[in-house]
């Protein structure tokens, strides 16, 4: 797949006025990006990519994205820009326990300003080298700044994991510590002032540069019944999973595994309502059957993949959230584009 070929002027007032041509962008800053792989047979610069699927195994595929001023500030990192949109579809990959591959990118530019375009670059090239993905091909267009990835990638020969496997009496597990992002993107708006230096340093990497968890998510082929990512908030995610599961779940509030930076940034009330209602944390949220319990803490060991149980399975439907004996509601249900 070759990328666009519209060219995309700079903003009147850059240091360098000559519009940038389609080939030029791509050779400086998208050809060869990302990791060296053999089963790329054709790749950057021709009208389609054209890979080679191992024989047997099923190809995963994921897109999302992410739009100045909806799923990212704009004044963010162009680094973090590039991160982050490969890093949302890693982690819908780890929510499968699928092994990413390949990736296309379309790219709309308001203006090609170089710097910008570097650092771009290379924040989506330093993730996606780290995850053993190949870019392979995309699109430039000129408009509001918009990412989109599409993620490729193979399902393992122990299978895969969905969202509808789970059962009543299942655990329900979260990896990771869960409001982090929520709180960092309200440090970046400046909502958030409270806390150290470090503590509100820490929250806004959680957002900017977020971790998808692809070894935990393979880890836990076999053992876990469903997953999903914590995209629109652990709450409205743990909802999806088990209305696809038909059942309901029961989660304890007490038990939700928050940071020590946004505690003490935001306060435990504050930090459990992020918890519950943020997005953008990319941890996996996985239901295991009791049978299988003793094989996760043994296969997935805590100390190497931290992951929390907050939870319970169950005939619902819904999810309840309990705080003691008390049922909390959660004022913020999830992210929707289309409902405010």
């Amino acid at each position: 797949m070759r990328f666009g070929r519209e060219r995309i002027a700079r903003k009147e007032g850059d240091s360098a006025p000559v519009s940038l041509g389609e080939f030029e962008l791509i050779d400086r800053f998208f050809r060869n990006r990302g990791a060296r792989r053999a089963d790329v047979a054709l790749g950057v610069g021709d009208d389609a990519a054209v890979i080679d699927v191992p024989r047997g195994k099923r190809l995963v595929a994921a897109t999302d994205t992410i739009v100045e001023g909806v799923h990212f500030p704009r004044a963010a990192p162009p680094r973090s820009i590039g991160h982050r949109a490969l890093a949302v579809n890693l982690s819908d990959l780890a929510a499968m326990g699928a092994r990413p591959a390949w990736a296309t990118l379309a790219l709309t530019l308001p203006a090609a300003e170089e710097s910008w375009l570097r650092e771009f670059a290379n924040g989506l090239d330093e993730l996606a080298r780290a995850h053993e993905v190949a870019l392979i091909g995309g699109d430039t267009t000129s408009g509001p700044l918009t990412v989109t990835v599409t993620l490729l990638g193979i399902a393992h020969s122990r299978g895969f994991l969905a969202r509808s496997g789970a059962a009543p009496g299942d655990h329900i597990f979260v990896s990771g510590t869960v409001g982090d992002a929520a709180a960092g993107l309200a440090v970046l708006e400046a909502r958030l002032k409270q806390g150290s230096a470090a503590d509100r340093e820490q929250l806004q990497r959680r957002f900017l540069f977020p971790e998808p968890r692809v070894e935990l998510g393979e880890r836990l082929l076999g053992i876990a019944s469903a997953a999903i990512d914590v995209s629109d908030g652990l709450a409205a995610d743990t909802g999806k999973l088990v209305r696809a599961s038909n059942c309901g779940a029961r989660i304890d509030a007490g038990a939700l595994p928050l940071s020590a930076a946004i505690v003490a940034c935001a306060g435990a009330q504050a930090a459990r309502d992020w918890a519950l209602g943020g997005g953008d944390d990319y941890e996996l949220c996985f239901t295991v059957p009791a049978g299988r319990l003793a094989q996760l803490t043994g296969s997935v060991p805590v100390k190497r993949w931290p992951y929390t149980a907050i939870g319970l399975v169950t005939d619902g439907p819904g999810v309840v959230i309990l705080d003691g004996a008390a049922i909390l509601n959660v004022e913020r249900a999830g992210f929707d584009h289309f409902v405010r």
